[in-house]
């Protein structure tokens, strides 16, 4: 069977959406990390802003392995993505043009410098940049201390950034547009801020060129990507004729929202389909909440009522029904209203995602490392509540819940996968739930140490996780 590529492209199935070029497009776009996420999503937008404004390839920058550029190289950059929902669809994208791996770091450099590469972005998950745990730069992580050295060749993305913003500054030529993709709370906030405390290190000067000069807008971004596998090769080479061992899928929600600094790069985004906005972090509290929050509900109750992914808690339509009211009546009162963004249709949309039957999303995978994600999933809206003296019932029914699963797991041998794992178990193993509740309290994991000081909040917590574990599904059914 034949390699995807452009001379394949004319004799695929009419179907098959593709892109109206003969050849890889001119680069303006510099990306680093081109792994699942990033050709499922953005790759996506900018093949879909290539078929009107031609300038804006990708080069694809991988740091540490060369498998997936590589693999892009071999067919000139197309991929298929398959966008899986009740009928899936097949679009093959054309939006890479370069593809640099760890072997390429001169010709990396060398179109960090060009002035026709106009914006750089990154999806190198949270820990790829460096930071500490109060979000600044981590001066002592080991890949910062090797590119403080001022080697040739650095390690971080951080260390590639500002030395091809050093060779921009240094030849007088404007900066290009840096845009991290990770979804990390004020990610670009944070990412600007740490570009200027590195450069400042070794050239004050460049610091406040940065600084003054460099636009680093925050983002959010979101579409459930499954992992390639070789199900999917041996699908899209039955639907296309050709093989594709670059091949990516995706549900076919997708959302790029992109705080809008007035830049071209920005603009141009915005015209392929991104949100522009001057609230991205309006739009990461009602993910996080809505989403996140949902997603965490029904891992834990959907784990304890015997279910395994997410299609298959929500067609459990008694728990269905719960996280909607949990929705509409707990969370949505908490959000501050954002321009473009209707939260009650974002509520519809989210659980119509959850309903697809062809996204796999286990809920084993969700539940793992709840003591991070529960204080902000569902914490937030319930100190929101409390603050006003209200009891939300959604919400302490899903906290609830998530003690009951470490109950369950404790007590059955059964390992908890999480960053306090230990912990946690040691916590669960034994007592009621309202003993429970009080050792995590006490450890403060999972809980602020405040909520030890609101007795009616701990007391309706233990008692849904009590209710939970015992399987006394009633609340369910009168929140």
């Amino acid at each position: 069977m034949n390699r995807l590529d452009y001379a394949a492209l004319a004799g695929l199935p009419a179907s098959v959406v593709r892109p109206d070029r003969s050849a890889p497009p001119a680069t303006g776009i510099v990306h680093f990390g081109p792994g699942a996420f990033h050709r499922a999503h953005q790759a996506s937008y900018i093949d879909t802003l290539l078929a009107s404004e031609p300038g804006w390839g990708i080069a694809a920058v991988s740091l540490r392995s060369a498998g997936t550029v590589a693999a892009l190289a071999e067919q000139q950059g197309l991929y298929t993505l398959a966008v899986r929902d009740a009928e899936s669809s097949y679009r093959v994208i054309g939006a890479h043009s370069r593809f640099l791996g760890p072997d390429d770091a001169a010709e990396t450099q060398a179109l960090l410098a060009d002035p026709g590469v106009k914006l750089v972005t990154i999806t190198v998950t949270e820990k790829g940049y460096c930071l500490a745990s109060d979000g600044t730069l981590d001066r002592v992580h080991p890949d910062i201390v090797h590119d403080l050295a001022q080697p040739p060749v650095p390690r971080s993305v951080i260390g590639w950034i500002v030395g091809g913003l050093a060779a921009r500054h240094a030849a007088g030529a404007a900066p290009f547009v840096v845009m991290p993709c990770d979804n990390l709370a004020a990610n670009g906030a944070k990412l600007k801020a740490a570009l200027v405390d590195f450069a400042r290190a070794t050239a004050p000067e460049l610091a406040d060129w940065i600084a003054q000069h460099v636009l680093v807008p925050g983002t959010m971004v979101d579409s459930i990507t499954p992992a390639s596998d070789d199900a999917l090769y041996a699908d899209v080479a039955s639907a296309l004729g050709v093989k594709d061992r670059a091949a990516v899928q995706r549900e076919a929600f997708t959302q790029w929202v992109i705080e809008d600094l007035g830049d071209p790069a920005t603009a141009a985004l915005g015209r392929a389909g991104a949100t522009l906005t001057n609230n991205v972090a309006g739009y990461e509290q009602a993910k996080l909440r809505i989403l996140n929050g949902t997603h965490s509900t029904l891992a834990y109750a959907g784990l304890l009522r015997g279910h395994a992914s997410v299609a298959d808690a929500m067609r459990d339509t008694v728990l269905a029904a719960f996280v909607d009211a949990m929705i509409r009546g707990d969370i949505i009162p908490t959000l501050t209203p954002v321009a473009g963004l209707d939260l009650d249709a974002y509520r519809a949309a989210v659980l119509t995602r959850f309903r697809n039957p062809v996204i796999v999303h286990r809920l084993d995978q969700i539940a793992i490392d709840g003591s991070q994600k529960i204080p902000y999933r569902l914490g937030d809206t319930l100190r929101w509540h409390r603050a006003r003296g209200d009891m939300p019932g959604h919400v302490v029914t899903a906290i609830g819940c998530w003690i009951a699963f470490l109950m369950q797991r404790a007590r059955a041998g059964e390992m908890i996968v999480d960053a306090a794992g230990a912990a946690l178990t040691e916590a669960a193993r034994e007592g009621d739930a309202a003993a429970v509740l009080g050792r995590l309290i006490a450890a403060r994991i999972g809980f602020s140490a405040d909520l030890a000081e609101d007795s009616a909040a701990v007391e309706a917590i233990a008692a849904a996780a009590q209710h939970a574990f015992d399987g006394d599904w009633s609340q369910l059914h009168t929140r």
